[in-house]
Parts: structure tokens; sequence; C-alpha cells
């Protein structure tokens, strides 16, 4: 479930760091997805969606920031820690979201047919699998417009 929050304008600022790391991929010819965690209002990890540049799938934006917030040590502020996304993850990082427990998801757009909250593939709600404990608290909607227009740019240019 998708909810507004109060501390918008903090979520905004974050995001606005986000859209830079998406234009990054842009750059590179990938989607325009970044994605940061936020622990204690310090970025512990950062990733830029590099999949289609690198041949590797597995390399979304938010898996790369979960990988670079465990190679500096902070695998266990994971549990504490607010990941953004440019983009609302899909089924793929959406299970690695529930596997690191992180609990709280603020993303720009939502994703179609694929996304882990908003696609009947509904991996962040889901409280039916126990060791994953509490589904995360998700906001939607951050900063929308500047992360549908880097996406229309991505579009256009295939």
């Amino acid at each position: 479930m998708l909810s507004k929050e109060p501390n918008v304008l903090i979520h905004e600022n974050y995001m606005q760091y986000c859209l830079e790391l998406a234009k990054k991929a842009l750059n590179n010819r990938d989607p325009p997805l970044g994605s940061i965690l936020v622990y204690q209002n310090n970025i512990i990890g950062e990733g830029i969606e590099s999949g289609k540049s690198t041949g590797d799938i597995t390399n979304h934006a938010e898996i790369l920031s979960v990988r670079d917030a465990i190679s500096k040590g902070n695998r266990e502020e994971l549990k504490n820690a607010t990941m953004y996304s440019t983009h609302e993850p899909c089924i793929m990082c959406s299970y690695l979201i529930r596997h690191h427990k992180i609990p709280v998801l603020v993303f720009g757009i939502s994703v179609d047919h694929i996304g882990g909250s908003t696609s009947e593939f509904d991996l962040l709600g889901n409280e039916n699998i126990p060791k994953w404990g509490s589904k995360p608290h998700i906001i939607g909607g951050i900063l929308s417009e500047a992360c549908q227009e880097l996406n229309r740019l991505f579009l256009d240019s295939l």
C-alpha cells in the first residue's frame, strides 16, 4: 500500500540525488534509474542502473546500492535504512529488499506489469513468508514528473 509522507522535502532531496544517478545511467544508454540507501541521514550505498550496458541483468540500481552498502560494511544498517529509487523496484529487486528487511522504500514512478508493489506480483506487500518479517513502508510519487521525464527521454532514444 502506497502512502503519503509528511517528510516530503527530505524525500525530495534524496530523490534529487537519485535523479542525478539516473542521468548517468541514461548517458550510458541504460534505463534512467538511480538508487540510494540512507541510514541516519547518511548515504550508505548507491547504485546506477547498468544492466543493459554491462550485459548483466542483475545490475539494477537497487541491487547495486545494496551491494555498495554491504561492501562498505553496512550490512546490519540495511535493517534500519531507507531505500530511494527513481522507479518502483521490480520483482527481483523487491525480493532483495525483503531479504535484507529494508523497512522503508521511497520511489518516484510505478513500473507496469513487474513492479514489486503495484503489479499483480506484490512481493513488497506479501506477508505470507514468515522469515521476511514486516512488509516495508512504501512511499510513491516523489518527484514523479522528473522521473517520468527521464523515462521518456530513454524511450525516445530506443
